[in-house]
């Protein structure tokens, strides 16, 4: 049986992932088994065992917010490499790849998540606050990954996005592999019934050529970009 892809996923509030990872396709893939997602909280791997666990501290140098800690943030990857370790032949678990996500990283595209899928293990690290200890990066030799040039409230967001893009590439997620769009002719605008539509007192209508049946027609009608 083919193995999985699994997503390893550092963050502080794994909560937060349950509704969408749960539902549609994401959730067919991981009931056919071909995705695994296993969360890892930073504060689950604090060495001091009080209440609040700290995960973050004021920044050296001063200035607002706090820093996400490097020491939690590497226990919880060295679990998930143990993880995948035992499912694994030696030493496979470091080679796992490492991203972090920020608005400075290399951008998210189709083709990157297309890689991805040939990959059975990946970790996301997903910061909070200020950002992470940049020492999280060297150390791992993670690489920072962006989905668009904007900043968010946290990496959780970034991670669904890649999981989401990841997951319905692999093969068998949407029954049939045409339904990825980028594998198949398709125009930006689409339709469906009814062919009309009276909107106050306009007429919007499927254009003809959707509707007559001649494929070859459809083909070129759908390749031409939208004026």
């Amino acid at each position: 049986m083919k193995k999985p892809v699994t997503f390893h996923i550092i963050t502080l509030f794994p909560e937060s992932f349950e509704s969408y990872t749960n539902v549609s396709i994401l959730k067919r893939a991981q009931v056919r088994g071909l995705l695994r997602i296993k969360f890892y909280n930073p504060r689950d791997f604090v060495a001091d065992k009080t209440k609040y666990r700290a995960v973050d501290d004021k920044p050296y140098g001063g200035g607002p917010g706090m820093v996400m800690k490097v020491e939690p943030i590497l226990r919880a990857v060295q679990k998930a490499r143990e993880n995948q370790h035992r499912a694994g032949p030696p030493r496979a678990g470091k080679n796992i790849p490492i991203y972090i996500f920020s608005p400075n990283g290399k951008e998210f595209t189709n083709t990157l998540a297309e890689k991805l899928t040939k990959i059975k293990n990946i970790i996301l690290i997903s910061g909070r606050y200020e950002g992470i200890d940049v020492r999280v990066k060297k150390i791992l030799k993670a690489k920072e990954l962006s989905i668009g040039n904007y900043t968010l409230t946290g990496g959780e967001l970034p991670a669904m996005v890649v999981l989401d893009a990841v997951a319905r590439r692999i093969k068998g997620a949407l029954g049939s592999d045409d339904s990825v769009e980028e594998r198949r002719v398709v125009g930006k605008d689409v339709y469906t019934r009814p062919a009309e539509i009276l909107y106050k007192g306009k007429k919007y209508n499927v254009p003809a050529v959707l509707q007559s049946g001649n494929h070859a027609e459809i083909e070129i009608f759908r390749k031409k970009k939208p004026k």
